[in-house]
């Protein structure tokens, strides 16, 4: 086929499937919370959430490979990679607005309602209604603390979060230089450079599941611990969620190194896992400064 006509894929099952497993992983999470949140068992949110998620890698290994396949196979037109890059603007567009959303749900709390509920402004009605609230955050003694405790305790944002941010920091440069390590075709240097990524990826989740054990077990913060609890498990649960599938794109793309696709002309399926990797450093610069240190 020409390079100069469009190419247009062929009707495809994967979006369909992908819309199924993303229900499953979405209704599979809200049980478990719920059933969290209660003090219940998650079984059958935990077996939705895991079903959910097979699902999604399944679909996503034969996704990928199709559109590995056309790639390689000389489809694609100046035209499509266009369309590419554009619809990865656009995702990553509507992942800045997810993370808007929460981050705004704590501003709302921390500079107007906890205000508010400490007797502040027109709003203020705390005095009739708590007298002995002090509205400080966190809230370690909220409104309504016999059914939402507050958290024991916060975490410093001078240990682990600290060195989680130096490590996806660090995981930026290194990503950056192994993207100019590719214009330059030097192969061997792209694979050492995006290897140390990875590996800063998988580093940064094991500290962060570190974090969350002991949050949960000494500082009494869970998701039962108040308004507090609730935005930093959100904000922090789905910053991790995204690294891990970053961190999973980044292994395919190194997979696909070794295989010895890409050039420094043709890799866009390098510079987008690229692109989604900077976003999430940038979002966790906010949750470091938003979450853990102010």
């Amino acid at each position: 086929m020409s390079h100069a006509r469009y190419y247009v894929p062929e009707q495809s099952r994967w979006p369909i499937l992908a819309s199924i497993a993303l229900f499953l992983l979405a209704y599979g999470a809200g049980t478990l919370m719920n059933a969290l949140s209660a003090d219940q068992g998650g079984g059958l949110g935990v077996a939705l959430l895991l079903a959910g998620a097979l699902m999604m890698g399944l679909i996503l290994v034969g996704w990928f490979g199709n559109v590995i396949h056309e790639s390689r196979s000389g489809l694609y037109s100046e035209q499509m990679d266009r369309s590419f890059r554009w619809g990865m603007s656009w995702f990553i567009f509507s992942e800045v607005m997810f993370f808007a959303a929460f981050f705004g749900a704590l501003f709302y709390v921390r500079v107007l309602a906890v205000p508010w509920l400490g007797g502040e402004g027109e709003k203020g009605i705390s005095q009739m209604l708590w007298p002995n609230f002090s509205a400080e955050w966190p809230l370690f003694n909220p409104p309504d603390a016999e059914r939402f405790p507050g958290p024991g305790a916060v975490i410093s944002p001078w240990h682990i979060p600290l060195l989680n941010t130096c490590l996806l920091v660090t995981s930026s440069f290194t990503l950056t230089l192994a993207h100019k390590a590719l214009l330059k075709n030097a192969r061997t240097q792209v694979r050492r450079w995006l290897f140390l990524t990875i590996v800063l990826g998988l580093i940064f989740l094991g500290f962060q599941a570190y974090e969350y054990v002991e949050a949960y077990h000494e500082l009494g913060l869970t998701l039962q611990a108040g308004i507090y609890g609730a935005t930093f498990f959100m904000l922090t649960g789905f910053h991790g969620l995204h690294v891990t599938l970053g961190t999973l794109m980044l292994i395919i793309i190194l997979g696909r190194v070794l295989a010895g696709h890409f050039d420094a002309r043709q890799h866009f399926g390098f510079e987008a896992v690229a692109w989604y990797w900077h976003f999430v450093d940038v979002v966790w610069l906010g949750l470091f400064l938003f979450v853990y240190v102010l």
